[in-house]
């Protein structure tokens, strides 16, 4: 399986990417094919609404950035994982921008499953990311495969990343 994590943290190796560090070994343990892209530190716009991508453009996005990398290898991904930290009670707005442009792609059909990773200083801070991610995971059509979140001293703990990489094996 080609899984794609998109880290929305635009630190380098904060929380979110000790997560997704441990998800990729994990799933490549067992077998997948994963790239990570982090958009926390690409250069992505919000959709502007132009429309561009339902009329003249095809499915592309009149807006020229790092966009149309993310949209190479979301074309090529079986499974999508959305990682992200919470700063203030929902996914960071690097991520939220990619999450935006999602709209020129439709339905993403070849995208079978999907999972998030969230991590936050504080416990209690993820529903609205959650409650996001499970419309957007269910209009899809997705099969949503978990999510995990980590707060606190639970962030790049042993027991933690241990969690998370037998998550990804069974993924």
């Amino acid at each position: 399986m080609n899984i794609l994590v998109l880290n929305g943290s635009p630190r380098k190796n904060g929380n979110t990417a000790a997560m997704v560090e441990a998800f990729k070994e994990g799933a490549e343990s067992a077998g997948n094919s994963v790239t990570v892209m982090n958009v926390g530190r690409m250069k992505i716009a919000g959709c502007i609404a132009c429309e561009h991508c339902h009329t003249k453009g095809n499915g592309v996005c009149a807006q020229k950035d790092d966009m149309a990398e993310v949209t190479a290898e979301l074309k090529k991904a079986d499974m999508l994982v959305l990682a992200a930290p919470i700063y203030y009670f929902t996914m960071s707005g690097q991520l939220q921008c990619t999450i935006d442009r999602f709209y020129a792609l439709g339905g993403m059909e070849n995208i079978k499953k999907s999972a998030m990773l969230l991590s936050s200083e504080s416990p209690g801070v993820y529903d609205g990311a959650i409650a996001q991610y499970k419309a957007m995971m269910g209009y899809l059509g997705k099969k949503d495969m978990g999510i995990i979140t980590a707060h606190g001293s639970e962030n790049k703990s042993e027991k933690k990343l241990a969690e998370i990489k037998e998550f990804a094996r069974g993924v």
